[in-house]
């Protein structure tokens, strides 16, 4: 793995380099991966240098973990630990990243980077249980990204079976924010969700079974995909797995993808893995047979 430590809006972190990508991740605090997109282009991700937050807790930006906690996620909780230094390994084909121990909750959170081919890399987002007494969760990692300019997002939907049917989630309001019913941002096609972020904040949830979110950047000429593997019956919050939210503005649009709930006995971990990509040419969202593909060996 190529892989070094460098500096990034002045916190210690780490780059992982291939021809097609570059990838930064903080260890100063989180963890937080601050920097994805193509060698010598620009950030698809968006970095808040505006000192966004809720309390102790800061937007901050890039791609964060939070806990899922069972039927309350967006809890507090959530986010703990998120301010202190991170633990830092370093193996020939890996890096490891995670927090320190919550004092309260007695958990950590991490992700483990490892690269899967010149234009794709593992995120492998994790919670462990570091206490003596159980802890029930799910993982939730969000990825904050740059919608501008001209961005599009696009979710695969159903699982061609002949019974296709899935859970989409509507919010009105939450936390103090609302958003539109009939969101002129939002449009479907048969088999594909599609977002064209004009900077009206809204929240989706969707059940996903492909497990696949996509952000077009026409103008860096590449997609960017995400996939997590989605388990069918098991414990999603409000049944979904992939969500998405456009802040006021346009100023970020977060893919978002959840994990299922468990209870984990001390010292055990639940990792929801993620597989990014970067295509060599913007895919457009038209076919959501083309985005199954790129993740059929």
């Amino acid at each position: 793995m190529n892989c070094k430590e460098v500096s990034f809006a002045g916190k210690k972190a780490f780059e992982i380099k291939t021809k097609i990508f570059r990838m930064i991740i903080i260890s100063e605090y989180g963890p937080r991966i601050a920097f994805w997109g193509r060698e010598g282009g620009e950030n698809l991700l968006f970095w808040d240098e505006k000192d966004l937050g809720r309390g102790d807790w800061k937007l901050r930006g890039g791609h964060r973990v939070w806990a899922i906690r069972p039927d309350a996620d967006e809890s507090e909780e959530a986010y703990r630990p998120d301010n202190d230094p991170c633990e830092v390994k370093k193996n020939d084909d890996s890096l490891t990243i995670t927090s320190h121990k919550d004092s309260i909750l007695q958990t950590r959170r991490g992700i483990r980077l490892e690269i899967a081919g010149d234009n794709r890399i593992y995120v492998d987002n994790f919670i462990t249980n570091a206490g003596d007494m159980l802890y029930s969760a799910g993982v939730w990692a969000l990825t904050c990204t740059n919608p501008t300019p001209k961005r599009s997002y696009g979710i695969p939907l159903g699982d061609d079976s002949e019974w296709d049917c899935f859970n989409f989630v509507m919010f009105r309001k939450w936390a103090g924010h609302t958003s539109l019913i009939n969101d002129p941002q939002i449009s479907f096609t048969e088999d594909m969700l599609i977002l064209n972020p004009k900077g009206i904040e809204t929240k989706r949830m969707v059940e996903a079974p492909c497990g696949i979110m996509a952000m077009d950047a026409p103008g860096q000429d590449t997609t960017f995909v995400k996939k997590v593997d989605y388990i069918r019956g098991a414990q999603y919050p409000l049944g979904c797995n992939i969500a998405f939210y456009v802040g006021p503005g346009n100023f970020m649009v977060e893919m978002e993808s959840m994990g299922p709930e468990n209870t984990l006995k001390p010292g055990d971990s639940v990792h929801s893995r993620e597989t990014w990509l970067l295509t060599e040419k913007a895919m457009g969202l038209a076919d959501r047979k083309r985005f199954v593909e790129l993740f059929q060996d």
